[in-house]
């Protein structure tokens, strides 16, 4: 909501650049998307190395949430 009231003010006071962001924003979205799924495959890989370097002190019983 705080992004749709923030466009509609760009749209008020210069309303060629609020519409230039209306057309690019997909664009954009799209650019950004392998880096999504870049960071969502990096942070897998992390919590995997995490959970095989805290299986041990599960396995004789650790508690790693205290």
């Amino acid at each position: 909501m705080l992004g749709f009231m923030l466009w509609l003010l760009v749209f008020i006071l210069c309303w060629p650049l609020a519409l230039l962001a209306l057309v690019l924003y997909p664009l954009v979205w799209l650019l950004c998307l392998p880096f999504r799924l870049l960071g969502i495959g990096v942070e897998a890989v992390f919590e995997l190395l995490r959970a095989l370097v805290m299986l041990p002190a599960r396995i004789l019983g650790g508690n790693p949430g205290r």
